[in-house]
């Protein structure tokens, strides 16, 4: 995560739309029963998340790593009327505790979890896409790119988390760590992709928005 004053980041906190019950639940629980809980979107970029989907009124989103599935339910919130979102994770550890909590957010008609290997999932899927959140295996960055670049529609928006990697990006060495490695070429990928334009937000961990021209 990139280094904020405490009090900075509770004063933010305290000062954007709540969090709500259910994520708030989701949280706590998350925290309690997971080995790496700094993996949850959390109020902060969950809340960033909700916005910049009910901007654009998606009417189909393609998330790439579920987790306990606190982003799935902020992004779902923006979904158009009819609206779908696929999200993918490769293991089925948690696949109970996310859908729990997706019914509990009432959202369970709009969101299907999908277990499986995302580059083999994405291939097979006959979907385009107006809005992706990509959030899985951070060496796999560029693959997942690759496929999901031609799968979303003109003026659609993928999201990235962790582009900065906990300051990683900058380290001397980042060949000595596959993660970095990934995130480092993904970075330059879009940067040098002439069918894009892109921002990265000093978000947490580092958001980069990617709009496809």
């Amino acid at each position: 995560m990139l280094d904020i004053d405490p009090k900075l980041e509770n004063y933010i906190l305290e000062h954007i739309s709540p969090e709500g019950d259910v994520l708030e639940e989701l949280t706590r629980q998350t925290n309690l029963k997971t080995v790496h809980p700094q993996m949850n979107s959390g109020h902060l970029q969950g809340k960033l998340l909700e916005i910049l989907s009910k901007m654009m009124r998606p009417n189909r989103i393609l998330e790439v790593g579920t987790f306990t599935g606190y982003s799935a339910i902020c992004l779902a919130k923006g979904l158009d009327d009819g609206g779908k979102l696929f999200s993918i994770d490769i293991s089925d550890e948690l696949y109970d505790m996310a859908s729990t909590y997706i019914k509990k957010s009432g959202m369970h008609d709009k969101i299907e979890l999908i277990t499986g290997n995302a580059l083999e999932v994405m291939k097979d899927m006959d979907e385009s896409f107006d809005l992706v959140f990509l959030d899985g295996e951070k060496k796999e960055y560029s693959d997942y790119y690759d496929i999901v670049i031609d799968m979303l529609n003109p003026g659609g928006i993928i999201l990235a988390d962790n582009v900065l990697w906990s300051g990683k990006v900058i380290d001397s060495y980042p060949e000595q760590d596959p993660s970095t490695s990934g995130i480092l070429a993904f970075n330059k990928k879009v940067k040098e992709d002439k069918r894009v334009e892109c921002i990265i937000l000093p978000v947490r961990d580092g958001i980069s928005v990617i709009r496809k021209k």
